[in-house]
This record gives C-alpha cells, sequence and structure tokens, in this order.
C-alpha cells in the first residue's frame, strides 16, 4: 500500500498593492490554482499573444486566478488593469505553484550528438 501525497493545487494570495475596480474598490486577496496543459497551450492561439507574445501571461494569469476579491470574474482585462507589482508578483507565485521544487521536468537527448540533458519546466516570464 503506498502512502498518501498531499497536493497543494490552489494558494491564496495578498496582493501588494491591489486592483481597484470601476466603483473604487480595492480588490488585494485571491486564489491562484495550479496551471493546466490547456492553461499553457490554449493561449497561444489567442490572436492578442499571436500579435505580442508578451500577452501570454495576461491570458495564462486570468485562467488560473479564480478569485480576486469580489470580482465575478477574472479577465484577460482585470489582469491587464493590475499594477506592474501585482503582475510580477502573480508571475512568481505562478512559478511557485508550478514548479516541480526545482526538479528537472524532462530527461531528453539530442538527436545529433545522443548527448542526454536535463530540461526544466518554463516559467510564466517576469523576474
Amino acid at each position: 500500500m503506498t502512502g498518501s501525497v498531499l497536493l497543494q493545487t490552489e494558494r491564496e494570495f495578498v496582493l501588494p498593492r491591489g486592483f481597484v475596480d470601476d466603483s473604487g474598490t480595492l480588490h488585494r486577496d485571491g486564489v491562484m490554482r495550479m496551471a493546466t496543459a490547456a492553461d499553457e497551450l490554449l493561449p497561444l492561439r489567442e490572436p492578442a499573444v499571436l500579435k505580442n507574445p508578451a500577452y501570454l501571461t495576461v491570458v495564462v494569469l486570468s485562467r488560473v486566478v479564480t478569485r480576486l476579491g469580489g470580482l465575478a470574474l477574472i479577465t484577460p482585462s482585470t489582469i491587464e488593469k493590475l499594477f506592474a507589482v501585482d503582475v510580477a508578483y502573480l508571475q512568481d507565485l505562478y512559478n511557485e505553484l508550478n514548479s516541480e521544487d526545482g526538479a528537472p521536468a524532462l530527461s531528453v537527448g539530442c538527436p545529433r550528438c545522443g548527448h542526454d540533458f536535463e530540461v526544466g519546466r518554463p516559467s510564466l516570464g517576469g523576474s
């Protein structure tokens, strides 16, 4: 019988500055969930990402931030309106939540020379 492993798939956070909605309400606390393959792949088809690859961060974050204060829906427009320090904070949280604690994601071999090496999981832009 194998032991059970607790997998944390969501993390609560508090933004350094916060999102101010159209009514002037400040939203700082939220929840981010782990990304799925679809969260990382489907945004690559978005026209805005095709025009500007840096926009990938905005789209991915809008998919994985499941709660921000009292907002009913997190959209790319919501992420666009965050202060830069808050976006950087969310990028760091995304990378931490989706990392494998520094373990390499893949062991691959060069098709030309056959040399084996390890490739880490890609990170979501930022610092």
